[in-house]
Formats: C-alpha cells, structure tokens, sequence
C-alpha cells in the first residue's frame, strides 16, 4: 500500500475496513467518534443510522434505525460515552445512553429558528464538549452561529453571523474544544478555521486550507478532514502549523479519501475518515 503524510505521520490505508454484516451498506458515511473503549461509532445516512465497530472492524453493535431524518450530521461522544448526535435536518442535538436510549434534546425537532433571530438551531452540524461540560454546537447551515449551553442544557451565549470577517461565517460545518477551552469551527465555505476563547471572542484563523470539514483533536495534534483542494487530511499543531498532509486526488493519496466528510482518531493514532458522495465508505488510516 501506498504510504501518505511524512515525518512521523506517516500512514497506510486499510484495504477494506469494517467488516460488513452481509447486505449492509453505510450509504452516505457523515461522521464518526471514537468512545474511551475505542470503540468507533459512525453516524451515516443509510438504514443502519449508528453501528459500533472495534478498532479491527468487527462490528458491535446498532441502534437509531428509523429515528434521523435523511441527513444526519454530526456526532460527539462525552467523557461518560454518552453519545451526541446532531441531526442538521431536524434542527435538533440529542443525547443518548452508550445503548441508544435518548435522555434529553436540544432544540425543537422541524421547527427551524429563523436566521436573523440568531436563537437555536437552524440546520446544525456538529457539538463539542469543554473541559467543564459546558457544549458547544455549530449551527451551521442556516443559523451561521455558535451556541454554548451549560451542561444541564441552558443556553448561556450565541455569536456569530453570516459574512467572511472574523468571528463572521458562512458555513459551520463542525466544531471542537481543545484543553484550554478553545472553541474551533470549521467555516468550510470560507476555506478556514476560526479559533475563539469559551466567551465567544476570536483569537485567530487558521487559512491554508480547503474546505476544511471536520475536525478531531487527539493527544494535542489536530486532525482536519478538507473537503476541497481534491478532499484529503491534514494534520496540524495546537498553535496553527502544518504538520502533513495527504490528498485524495494526487500523488501517494491518489484514492485514499474519496468524498471525505468527518473524521476521528483512535487511542493508537489511527485515522478514520467518513466519506459521502461517490465514497460513501469509512477509510481507516494505521499509522506506520
């Protein structure tokens, strides 16, 4: 197998991976989140909305069948493996158990808030976390804001609005928090990522970018999925520099990432990326 990145991230893909129970498909593969297990959760756009599988592929598990509308969006497992899932097209952010049992909704399903009210949500994306357990969630096609809830769910602040400037966007299409409660949002349409404080001030953007998706942080290294540029990853430090990255349409990349739209990262530093459109498969990446 070809190997993509340099120095020392440098990775091969795994020729077919998961496991597939016979006549499964993911369809169109959104995102994916890793549990403290390493389990790997992917939330796709097909008849099996939520599968579980261990870091080798074997599958684990299911749940959520018949509950997402056609695109569900962005997912985000908690520290006590409570799983967030962000359903762009209803509108809404739900928490289940590790077992699919829903404990508590964000937002009201199909009712949409209007854009200029700047209240939740209108066509989210993606919820991340804080240190604290406060939640942030990116509300990103229609809403064009961020809205911090405190942990029990209030809503504590919104910011934001539609345009290039910074602290302005025109796409949010996920959202992450780093150990120092630094909020980044991935403002795919304007080809960069936005990095706040926890109140919502800006501190930088990060440009040298395409499209940039989904973002994952691990063990302080940032891992973007870019969906522009012939879709790839790139992989990064906390302060902006560029450490590697690979595309989907050239060089040793050439096939790896077809479609890529989420991404996460295990305990071992492999990558999984999520891809939609003509991929609609999930590539791991092992690290070599």
């Amino acid at each position: 197998m070809a190997v993509v990145g340099s120095g020392d991230y440098r990775y091969e893909r795994v020729p077919s991976w998961p496991n597939m129970p016979r006549y499964w498909a993911f369809g169109a593969a959104s995102d994916g989140a890793v549990n403290s297990k390493d389990e790997v959760h992917i939330f796709s756009r097909g008849d099996h909305p939520l599968t579980i599988w261990d870091t080798d592929g074997n599958f684990i598990s299911s749940w959520g069948e018949g509950t997402f509308s056609a695109n569900p969006h962005g997912i985000y497992i908690a520290p006590n493996d409570n799983v967030w899932l962000v359903d762009r097209d209803y509108h809404i952010a739900t928490e289940y158990t590790p077992a699919g049992k829903p404990l508590r909704t964000l937002g009201n399903k199909l009712a949409p808030a209007p854009s200029f009210q700047g209240i939740p949500f209108n066509m989210p994306s993606g919820l991340a976390i804080a240190p604290n357990g406060e939640m942030f969630v990116s509300d990103g096609y229609g809403g064009h804001r961020v809205h911090k809830f405190s942990a029990e769910g209030e809503l504590l602040l919104s910011w934001g609005r539609e345009g290039t400037g910074p602290g302005e966007f025109a796409l949010l299409h996920n959202v992450w928090v780093d150990k120092d409660s630094r909020v980044f949002i991935c403002d795919r349409e304007n080809n960069r990522i936005q990095v706040f404080d926890d109140q919502g001030s800006f501190l930088e953007e990060w440009t040298d970018l395409a499209a940039p998706g989904d973002i994952w942080i691990h063990d302080d290294i940032v891992y973007v999925v870019e969906q522009g540029g012939g879709n790839g990853v790139s992989i990064w430090t906390l302060d902006g520099t560029l450490i590697t990255r690979w595309r989907g349409n050239q060089g040793a990349g050439e096939g790896t990432v077809i479609g890529g739209h989420g991404l996460c990262v295990d305990s071992h530093g492999s990558i999984y990326v999520t891809e939609i459109g003509r991929g609609q498969r999930v590539s791991k990446f092992v690290r070599v």
